[in-house]
């Protein structure tokens, strides 16, 4: 009875170990029972941990960031995570299903390995990269013209000596420990005369079943550098504020990863603005004028405005036209752009503000209730 209580309990060690894989509820550090709100709310906490803007150049912190996206995708759609449940991370690469019969792995222990046995590495394509955001300034003048510019971004790229293996003559050779399969076995104690067999990843070559002889003068082994990249955007008219262009596969790269996508932030700087704002589709600015111009008319000035083709606009009011401290006049089509249509534009408003002179102030202020 104990012989066979003890035969059960390593049978089922054996086939826990083989089907585990990667353990997604311990990731995210929430029970096996958590509902998706506690789900949702351990994954908004560990993405700004691990975050590759908030830990640059930290492989570790970039491979668990990865890995939590990975469960919560999993742990978030009902059917993976039934699956996941079921077989382990295996069931959701074999489709549902669990990698083989466990009593087959149980076999083939015995028989010092099963024919899967050294297949090593991760089963599929490569996880994607993080996204990179980064800010190009345009002034308003530009957001109205529309212009083409060049910048540049600094980003880690694949080292070009090695080609981004980390070894000096960019060959990968075998590994030593494993012979190239990367995974190996190992035993571990269970009890009185009980021993159990495993396989696991290589710690030679973390699983890559690959090594590098002698790393890159380049790159340090490292398999990439920083270095700046030129990049072109074109900014149509009228694009609005904060418009985000995607370039697609531009993101950072590393030999473990598919590059994500480089996201480019179009802001508004403060420069060349002649004096104006923009409030969606619309312009708006302040346009000073004295009393006697306020109380008598018969003026005419001429101010900047932002459309390269027609740079010039003419304001005015005819004799005995009075304009109040703080009268807005909407000047129509004189706004901007309105952005993928065929020249159609927004209005614009001009606040006036009266300049008073100096003076008595209570003459001052009954003269502007007056107005």
């Amino acid at each position: 009875m104990i012989k066979s209580l003890s035969f059960l309990i390593l049978v089922i060690s054996i086939i826990s170990s083989a089907l585990a894989g990667a353990d997604y509820y311990q990731i995210l550090g929430v029970d096996r029972n958590a509902d998706e709100r506690t789900i949702k709310t351990a994954y908004r906490q560990l993405t700004k941990k691990y975050h590759p803007d908030k830990n640059p150049e930290n492989e570790e912190a970039h491979n668990k960031f990865l890995q939590i996206g990975e469960a919560y995708e999993v742990l978030t759609d009902s059917e993976k995570r039934k699956i996941y449940d079921m077989y382990g991370e295996e069931g959701l690469k074999n489709g549902g299903q669990p990698q083989g019969d466990p009593f087959d792995m149980f076999a083939n222990f015995f028989g010092g390995g099963g024919a899967n046995f050294g297949q090593g590495g991760r089963q599929g394509g490569k996880p994607r990269g993080h996204d990179t955001a980064v800010q190009v300034e345009f002034t308003l003048e530009e957001f109205f013209n529309g212009v083409e510019r060049e910048f540049n971004v600094q980003m880690t790229n694949l080292c070009d000596h090695c080609r981004g293996t980390g070894s000096e003559d960019g060959e990968m050779h075998t590994c030593n420990r494993c012979k190239g399969r990367g995974r190996i076995l190992k035993k571990r104690k269970l009890g009185p005369g009980m021993i159990q067999q495993f396989e696991t990843h290589c710690d030679g070559c973390g699983g890559t079943g690959q090594q590098i002889q002698k790393k890159c003068h380049s790159c340090g082994g490292q398999t990439t550098v920083k270095k700046d990249r030129t990049y072109s955007s074109h900014l149509s008219p009228g694009t609005p504020r904060e418009f985000v262009e995607t370039l697609s596969g531009e993101g950072d790269q590393n030999p473990k990863w598919v590059p994500g996508d480089l996201r480019v932030i179009f802001k508004e700087s403060d420069n060349s603005n002649f004096g104006y704002r923009r409030i969606g589709n619309n312009l708006y600015r302040n346009e000073i004028i004295s009393l006697n111009e306020s109380l008598s008319g018969n003026w005419e000035r001429v101010i900047p405005h932002l459309d390269s083709y027609d740079n010039t606009l003419k304001i005015s009011r005819e004799k005995g036209k009075i304009v109040l401290d703080g009268e807005v006049e909407i000047i129509k089509n004189k706004g901007m752009p309105i952005h993928g249509s065929n020249d159609e534009f927004g209005d614009l408003f001009i606040e006036y503000k009266v300049i008073y002179p100096a003076g008595n102030p209570s003459a001052i202020k009954k003269l502007r209730d007056e107005l």
